[in-house]
């Protein structure tokens, strides 16, 4: 008789694998990439190293579920914050301003997943989930041309070359150093959500008015990213 798992060990098992990534997840976020190892990460998520090599058979596993965990997690706030908007310029003002608040809000986490060097090969995971971020901007982009809001243009090179300006400029080695600062934080979003819109056709004028009705979201990693929201 073939063994069917139940109801409830199947939520234990996929509560348990959460776990494991919420702990990946918080080890990366203080330490970079470089934290994330099998034996701390069983710690913190309160199981034992054997249980973690069950659900993540290598380091390089772990790391990559890890980067698509975040990255879909991002994607779904993009998502929600585009859908909400009024109109196809306002979501994609909301949209790059998401983006940008995912990447400031945790710089070193948003830097593990984009580049850091790591000595397992996870350049397949980090690549996918650039390219669903950038997929989800070049909908937006596509959208705004479409209702006449933005000139002809190549979409998809607009979108990658947006994603690009984002997180070479609030996370990359070239970022401000003082940008923890809530108020400069604000400001920063704002200018490089600016930034893109102008950068893809939107006059100056529209463009600071999108910038000025986009809603930042709060983040749950940083509580003092409640002081961004207006």
């Amino acid at each position: 008789m073939v063994y069917r798992r139940t109801h409830q060990v199947v939520k234990r098992l996929a509560a348990r694998r959460n776990a494991i990534l919420a702990a990946a997840r918080d080890a990366a976020a203080e330490g970079g990439m470089a934290a994330v190892q099998i034996a701390p990460v069983a710690t913190r998520a309160n199981v034992a190293a054997g249980t973690v090599y069950r659900y993540f058979p290598s380091k390089a596993d772990l790391i990559s579920e890890l980067i698509a965990d975040v990255s879909r997690a991002e994607l779904t706030a993009i998502r929600r914050a585009a859908d909400a908007a009024p109109g196809p310029s306002s979501a994609l003002a909301a949209a790059v301003t998401t983006i940008a608040v995912h990447v400031v809000s945790n710089r070193k986490l948003a830097w593990g997943i984009l580049a850091e060097p790591v000595d397992v090969d996870v350049t397949e995971s980090r690549v996918a989930s650039r390219r669903e971020i950038a997929a989800e901007v070049e909908t937006r982009i596509e959208a705004a041309v479409r209702a006449g809001h933005l000139p002809a243009q190549d979409i998809s090179l607009a979108a990658t070359a947006l994603i690009g300006a984002l997180h070479e400029s609030l996370v990359g080695p070239l970022a401000p150093d003082d940008i923890d600062d809530p108020v400069k934080l604000r400001d920063s979003v704002q200018a490089i959500t600016l930034f893109a819109l102008r950068a893809v056709g939107v006059l100056d004028a529209r463009a600071r008015g999108l910038v000025v009705q986009a809603v930042m979201p709060v983040m749950p990693v940083r509580r003092e990213l409640g002081a961004l929201v207006g």
